[in-house]
């Protein structure tokens, strides 16, 4: 008899012990599931398609790098705004500019009409800017996006200049 009330007494704790156990595992599944986050979508800005570091030359009528400079970063970037514009901005590399252009995503176009450079006390025209996908080749011969923009400076005027280059690939054996 003194057996059979240990073995019952024994199988009270165990179900005790047992009882806690599933208790305690269903509070941690259910806390653990309330951790989840909804985090929002991450998206791109608006300019994402035509944004990027550049290399280009300044040419004008058919001769490359008219001043000598070689190849010199610029970039092109969304505003704050995050709308139809973006900046051109040579980064105090090539002629001081850094102005807004309309740009059209959708066909990788943009342009600019006596547009405030931020650089100094000029404006600029663009025209013919576009974004050309795959059709450059970098330094070390990887295809990448090239640039192109027509540039006209108000205190120079009726002269135009060409911006051409391409996408900074950001290997070492592409920079210039």
């Amino acid at each position: 008899m003194e057996l059979r009330s240990e073995l019952l007494l024994n199988n009270k704790k165990n179900f005790s012990a047992m009882k806690n156990i599933i208790l305690f595992s269903g509070f941690a599944i259910v806390l653990l599931a309330s951790c989840g986050k909804n985090l929002p979508d991450v998206e791109g800005t608006s300019a994402q398609k035509i944004a990027n570091e550049w290399w280009v030359t300044l040419d004008q009528g058919g001769q490359a790098d008219v001043f000598g400079i070689g190849h010199f970063k610029i970039a092109t970037y969304n505003t704050s705004a995050n709308d139809d514009s973006i900046w051109v901005d040579d980064l105090g590399n090539g002629w001081d500019v850094k102005f807004r252009a309309k740009a059209d995503f959708n066909n990788l176009t943009f342009g600019a009409s006596n547009s405030v450079n931020l650089y100094s006390p000029t404006t600029v025209n663009l025209n013919d800017g576009k974004v050309l996908l795959e059709m450059g080749h970098t330094r070390s011969g990887n295809v990448a996006d090239s640039i192109h923009m027509k540039l006209e400076f108000s205190d120079d005027p009726g002269v135009v200049y060409e911006m051409n280059g391409v996408a900074r690939t950001r290997f070492a054996e592409d920079d210039y």
